[in-house]
């Protein structure tokens, strides 16, 4: 970067090298919900950006109960919730997210980013190890940057060299891994590697934020296990949430700073969670996921998850596929680019939803076909 003298000549050179990178961001205002948005202009687009992945978010059930949270709760919590802002509708979601994951209790935050972390930067201190993978989501990484621990990157998915981080250390351990990769739509081996953990006494947290397509897991025993959640995805709300042992949970609740010095979720966020939750674990969730499972395979057969990649490589080619794709096709699919995701591997990510209809998603395949997509 060239000298500079003052702040707002710093800014324009930072602000110059990005764009001449081809990473230049802005922001999109979208009107109406669901998979259709109205541009600006008034043009209507499909999204195949959003990770409202049920359609949850647009249910009438989850509405009404926001609604009703409002008109007796208030719109915001007030304060942190060891301050004044706890609420029984806090506790009864904590509970709920508790049963569904099979854990002993769980501990609500503003953001799955917010989880990551709290979790990461109260538990990985001292000693231990931290084990992360090399295509974790941000706020894994950010979290592995505010702990006192020793981090090392893993190989993608390399079991083998998780497992041998872990023998070369000589003290408390913990892998933390996305459970499916947002980026990829990948998925890592659960089993093998809780085994790997259980066998070796490594804490395992997982990042189950985009996991809507995989089957409920149980951990093996003898496995001490961590699990961080959103709302903001297959329950169409906002907030995250960590589960697992009551002591754990305990330990976050007096150590976790995150949590300690934020504002609790909001009264409306946390009762549309609340109703997304019975939906999800009823009749018509298992119907909504069978759903999105069968357009999933419409477009790729097989892939584990509804994050779909069409890889372009360069970042101005990525982006002039998705300029071309909303100006062309009407579709809103985002061009992923550095810093995001590794120089030369930029993408069109797709992800999919039970609410797009079958002509949508005919609409997608065809407009996938003719850049070389799926």
């Amino acid at each position: 970067m060239p000298r500079v003298t003052t702040w707002a000549e710093r800014v324009a050179a930072v602000n110059a090298e990005v764009a001449a990178a081809g990473r230049w961001r802005t922001l999109r205002p979208l009107g109406g919900g669901g998979p259709v948005h109205t541009l600006p202009d008034g043009r209507s687009v499909v999204s195949f950006a959003s990770n409202d992945y049920l359609g949850l978010s647009q249910h009438p059930a989850v509405g009404a109960a926001a609604t009703a949270a409002i008109e007796e709760w208030g719109t915001g919590a007030g304060a942190a919730r060891l301050i004044v802002g706890d609420r029984p509708l806090h506790h009864r979601l904590e509970a709920g997210l508790a049963e569904w994951k099979g854990t002993e209790d769980a501990l609500l935050f503003p953001t799955g980013f917010a989880a990551n972390l709290g979790v990461l930067s109260a538990l990985a201190t001292g000693d231990v190890l931290v084990v992360s993978d090399e295509r974790n989501h941000a706020s894994i990484i950010d979290g592995c940057r505010l702990a006192r621990a020793q981090v090392v990157v893993a190989r993608h998915a390399d079991l083998g060299h998780i497992a041998g981080l872990l023998d070369a250390h000589r003290g408390p351990a913990i892998v933390v891994s996305d459970v499916v990769f947002s980026m990829d739509g990948d998925v890592i081996d659960l089993d093998a590697l809780g085994h790997m953990c259980a066998d070796r006494g490594a804490l395992l947290i997982l990042d189950e934020a985009h996991a809507v397509l995989q089957p409920q897991w149980r951990p093996t025993a003898g496995l001490e296990v961590v699990r961080v959640g959103t709302m903001s995805k297959t329950l169409g709300a906002l907030g995250g949430f960590v589960a697992g042992s009551r002591a754990m949970i305990e330990l976050l609740v007096n150590t976790s700073r995150p949590f300690i010095f934020t504002t609790a979720p909001s009264p409306p966020d946390v009762a549309a969670a609340t109703a997304a939750l019975e939906i999800v674990r009823g009749p018509e969730g298992a119907v909504l996921v069978s759903r999105l499972r069968s357009l999933v395979d419409r477009i790729a057969p097989g892939h584990p998850s509804p994050i779909i990649p069409v890889i372009i490589g360069d970042e101005r080619a990525a982006t002039a596929a998705s300029d071309t794709l909303l100006a062309e096709q009407g579709l809103l699919i985002p061009a992923i680019r550095p810093p995001t995701v590794a120089p030369g591997t930029s993408r069109l990510r797709v992800a999919l939803s039970a609410a797009h209809t079958d002509d949508q998603i005919e609409l997608l395949a065809k407009a996938l076909a003719g850049i070389g997509g799926c």
